[in-house]
């Protein structure tokens, strides 16, 4: 798989531009300012994911409820499994969860990221 599709790039700028309003509040109160890099709506392989951190190798997802259909679940799946080729990982969080616990969502992201830039993998 390419790491990069440039036929996605305008697709990404767009999202960029319509974001929801979970990510807009993920990204413009926590990851925007974070100390470690993240970037929005990034082209990765074939796909577009939310939010990606290149020094930590993670991506996160911001899920809908669309997601939680048998379909969309085996999609995210296969999506995942090959974003792990690139030796990156996803950690899911539901647009309820960015809504209700946005610490706690924010707190998490901390914990990995830390974890994956002080004691990167090999």
């Amino acid at each position: 798989m390419r790491k990069h599709n440039p036929n996605l790039t305008p697709f990404a700028k767009e999202l960029r531009k319509s974001m929801t309003k979970q990510e807009r509040k993920l990204w413009y109160q926590f990851l925007r300012s974070y100390r470690v890099r993240f970037l929005r709506q990034k082209v990765i392989g074939k796909y577009i994911v939310d939010f990606y951190c290149a020094r930590a190798k993670l991506v996160i997802e911001l899920d809908g409820s669309q997601h939680f259909e048998e379909a969309a679940i085996e999609y995210d799946n296969k999506r995942t499994s090959a974003l792990a080729e690139f030796g990156i990982d996803v950690i899911r969080f539901s647009n309820s969860e960015v809504d209700r616990e946005f610490d706690a969502v924010c707190q998490k992201i901390e914990v990995e990221v830390t974890r994956r830039v002080e004691s990167p993998r090999p």
